[in-house]
């Protein structure tokens, strides 16, 4: 109990104040609030009118919550002065602040730390909200040469703050790209990049608020062109020249535009035009929201309703260095199983066993690269957890050891939802939990907060108590020792709620049910479809941890998985927070099947590359609604280059696997699979270096081009790693696609044919048997002839594709492991093969032999843009026979068997 006491009273149960010094709050002697009994009432005073002389660019809307009229607005003690003419539309509030509520803090003292210093903040004039902190401290830490830490919180009263790991920094750096400086009255912050003199953080456009449930600070911004702030469905570069409001709350909510979705991803990359780029994250897991585009300069203001203002700046100064700096603080990601990255297929609905059969029959027999099927939730006894319909699903257990036996895999979907109303001794889920106390209680404690979800009524596991993985596992390994799954599918999990906080509701007139102010969410009521706010878990809160419940059931789901198989394992989470990625992947939810969505996928898949979690794809051909053989084409083809590949859809639709469609359409699909499977070697590759050091794994084009403006908003193209170029159809009956080609030699990736990259679009055929794929050169691609599961792919000779640049140079590598064992690379189980091209010779360089099994041999060599037809090749001094492509200047030479973890070297000569 004692150290439970401590983590309760370092985290905090409420809001602000924690278990003792609280003013007016009572509390039990194990330190739990019992009640609230003091609320700090604003100032009711009206403002005088040279108070409301207030610029435009320095107005604070006091009236955030909702659209006001000047009654209300003076009711809230505000000023109310109407913007007319062109600024009308530009999201400048009508109702602010008056100034001297708007004053903010000053600072009354500063020291020197010894990683950067401290000063303490002072307030002397109320802000109008309820229960200011008065007193505030200011921590600035330099804890890299590209990364600088601020925060600012409360030195009185503990409040609560997010429970992730990050970095601790012990001792100073040596140097700093970037300058802090503090203007003491009105305090303000600023983050300066010492190489260009740009500012990148700068709070002095907007005030200071610090209250209880309303924090509140605004930055000035170098460029318009941002990314980022998700999740939510939108364009991947984000103009912040344009009002708009972005809210924070996980949700379980389908895709559209301008709502809060599943996760939560406070961080947002600023690129300017000079190319330099530049972070910011705030840490904070309240309900919260960014306002952009409100003021006469390029500004965005962060609003939350609880925790502390914990921001870190990124200075880059390129942007794959920006998230490799923030990858750190969040930690890099999950290395993920070989098969994995295959291709995998579910549906809602298959009905039985003998449904699923037939799938599973008809892919084999159309010979569609295949390598997991998935179960929705109707395979199980009456949607509860860890069962199976033994009268629908009866012959379960035989289609997966089937599958087994035919190197594939199985994954099942899993709900946080617990039914809480099966007879008494019959479901353990329940009946076990609620002896061990793992679900998250009602406010008053006496019981588990029901909800509803698709067993009925259901109780919440709560993981962040330290019992919940231990019964979480216990379920999952009776479980599997029934129907022994490969990975599963946390779904629901923001968690959702078919009622309004609970059964009963949620307790009224609760400031953690119905703070001051609520951010724009969806419904703008924090309750609506989730839990009580209110209610109780062990770390604090639901109020404060409820857009990490996702990523708390991924900790424990990844954990339970590798305890139980003892290898890696797959978990495939709806709601994420930073550091996700570290344990699961993450599909974008319940789309739908037409045009847009296979568009705003690619911004979806670009995003999450950014918040540390590449392992990322959509339901392809869309979850909702019926597709079309025309669409779920072109969708899997574009599937094929998500990070993660799965085929997905709702019951009461079609069935949508690539069998089931014509012939012409299955020849397709195949073709755009076995292109996938080819390129596996590059795919899992990428993955070895964000796990290594958190760099994108799809990436938008300006991550390689960031001095070419043109590519700041393409996002109907994407990339894979450095070098591979991706450019899909995206609307109906198109047979030709625009697509952009920065400076740099292009290769189409299946015949070499070259484009010349001039910094403009070109368009190019795109019959629908066709995505365009193309290579930049100066890359070595190792790939691998491609089978139908990659447990049979991986048996294969290995090739290698070169593709020379302007001054016939090219590079690359290739990591290799058995795919399947953890922790590899911390035990140095893997091999990793560096290539360099230079003169008409490629050779290799063994780094890491530390895997064996099986041999690596390489069977073939292709290098594009060879100028003139060599009239010898040698392989190791051997002289080989090739063919050369006259037309696409390709060289190509087979039938090799060379060792890999032995030297290699290939020179050709010309004539």
């Amino acid at each position: 109990m004692a150290n439970q006491v401590a983590i309760l009273l370092y985290l905090c149960w409420g809001i602000a104040q924690c278990p003792v010094g609280g003013a007016g709050r009572a509390f039990t002697r194990d330190g739990r609030e019992t009640v609230e009994r003091w609320v700090q009432q604003p100032d009711t005073s009206s403002p005088p009118a040279s108070a409301c002389q207030v610029s435009i660019v320095n107005r604070l809307d006091c009236y955030p919550d909702s659209l006001t009229d000047e009654g209300k607005c003076a009711a809230r003690n505000c000023c109310w002065s109407p913007v007319e003419g062109a600024l009308r539309y530009r999201g400048i509030p009508w109702c602010f602040f008056p100034s001297s509520a708007g004053s903010g803090y000053s600072v009354t003292s500063r020291s020197q730390t010894p990683l950067g210093f401290s000063a303490v903040l002072q307030r002397s004039v109320p802000s109008h909200w309820p229960r200011d902190v008065m007193k505030l401290k200011l921590d600035v830490t330099y804890e890299a040469e590209s990364r600088v830490h601020f925060k600012i919180y409360d030195p009185a009263v503990k409040r609560y703050e997010v429970p992730i790991d990050t970095p601790r920094v012990t001792s100073p750096t040596s140097h700093m790209d970037y300058a802090v400086t503090v203007t003491p009255s009105p305090f303000s912050i600023r983050v300066t990049r010492t190489a260009s003199d740009t500012v990148l953080f700068d709070s002095s456009s907007t005030p200071l608020i610090f209250a209880d449930q309303l924090l509140q600070i605004g930055t000035s911004l170098p460029t318009d062109s941002i990314y980022g702030l998700g999740e939510h469905r939108q364009p991947f570069m984000i103009n912040a020249s344009q009002p708009s409001r972005l809210a924070f709350w996980s949700r379980d909510q389908p895709p559209a535009t301008n709502l809060n979705l599943y996760g939560d991803h406070a961080f947002f990359l600023g690129i300017e035009a000079s190319g330099d780029a530049y972070g910011v994250f705030l840490l904070n897991s309240n309900a919260k929201e960014v306002a952009l585009g409100n003021t006469d300069g390029l500004g965005l203001t962060y609003i939350t309703i609880g925790g502390i203002l914990d921001f870190y700046i990124f200075t880059g100064p390129s942007p794959d260095d920006v998230i490799q700096q923030y990858s750190r603080v969040i930690g890099h990601t999950f290395m993920p199983p070989y098969w994995s990255l295959g291709f995998h297929l579910c549906r809602w609905g298959y009905g039985s066993s003998a449904g699923l059969k037939k799938v599973v029959k008809r892919m084999r027999a159309a010979n569609m690269p295949y390598d997991a099927q998935w179960t929705d939730i109707d395979y199980m006894d009456k949607h509860l957890d860890w069962t199976y319909d033994k009268t629908k699903y009866s012959t379960l257990p035989d289609v997966v050891a089937d599958l087994h036996a035919h190197g594939q895999h199985y994954v099942i979907i899993v709900d946080p939802g617990i039914s809480s109303t099966q007879p008494n001794g019959s479901y353990p889920p329940y009946d076990e939990g609620l002896r061990d106390g793992v679900f998250i209680m009602r406010e008053d404690r006496t019981g588990p907060l029901i909800g509803k979800v698709w067993p009925g009524e259901t109780a919440y596991p709560d993981f962040t108590n330290p019992q919940t993985p231990v019964w979480w596992e216990r379920m999952a390994k009776s479980f599997h020792d029934v129907l022994p799954f490969d990975g599963l599918w946390t779904d629901m999990n923001e968690p959702s709620n078919f009622v309004f906080g609970s059964m009963n509701g949620c307790p009224p007139n609760n400031t953690y049910n119905t703070p001051p102010y609520t951010p724009g969410i969806a419904s703008g009521k924090l309750p609506d479809r989730t839990v009580c706010p209110s209610a109780n878990q062990y770390l604090s809160r639901h109020y404060n941890l409820h857009s990490m419940y996702g990523h708390f059931e991924g900790i424990a789901t990844n954990r339970a998985l590798v305890s139980i198989r003892q290898n890696r394992s797959l978990v495939i989470s709806r709601s994420t927070f930073p550091g996700s990625g570290r344990y699961m992947g993450h599909w974008t939810g319940d789309n739908s099947a037409d045009w847009d969505n296979l568009y705003y996928s690619i911004p979806a898949i670009l995003s999450f590359n950014m918040f540390g979690i590449p392992l990322v794809g959509a339901d392809i051909c869309g979850f909702s609604g019926t597709t079309t053989e025309e669409l779920c084409t072109r969708w899997m083809q574009l599937g094929a280059f998500y990070p993660f590949m799965r085929n997905h859809n709702a019951i009461g639709s079609k069935d949508q696997d690539p069998a089931v469609f014509g012939p012409s359409a299955q020849d397709s699909m195949r073709t755009a699979l076995t292109t996938r499977y080819t390129l596996l070697p590059y795919l899992y590759t990428l993955f070895y270096h964000s796990h290594l050091t958190g760099s994108m794994v799809a990436r938008p084009l300006f991550f390689e081009f960031p001095q070419d403006t043109n590519t700041y908003p393409i996002d109907k193209q994407f990339m894979w790693g450095n070098g591979l170029l991706i450019s899909p159809v995206l609307e109906k009956g198109k047979t030709s696609v625009s697509a952009y080609f920065p400076r740099a030699n292009w290769y189409e990736l299946d015949s070499g044919n070259l484009v010349e990259g001039s910094g403009s679009s070109i368009t190019l055929d795109a019959p629908l048997s066709k995505i365009n794929v193309h290579v930049k050169g100066g890359l070595v691609i190792a790939f691998q002839k491609p089978e139908v599961t990659t447990t049979l792919s991986r048996l294969n000779l290995f090739g290698l594709l070169v593709a020379l640049n302007e001054s016939g140079s090219a590079s690359g590598d290739l990591f290799w492991d058995d795919g399947d064992t953890v922790d590899t690379i911390e035990t140095g189980q893997y091999n990793f093969i560096d290539f360099s091209v230079a003169q008409g010779k490629l050779t290799s360089s063994v780094v890491k032999a530390g895997y064996s099994s099986p041999a690596m041999s390489l069977g073939s060599v292709v290098v594009y843009g060879v100028q003139s037809q060599p009239v010898k090749v040698t392989v190791n001094s051997r002289s080989m026979p090739f063919q050369y492509d006259t037309a696409n200047k390709a060289l190509r030479v087979t039938g090799l068997s060379e060792d890999l973890l032995k030297p290699l070297r290939v020179s050709w000569s010309a004539g």
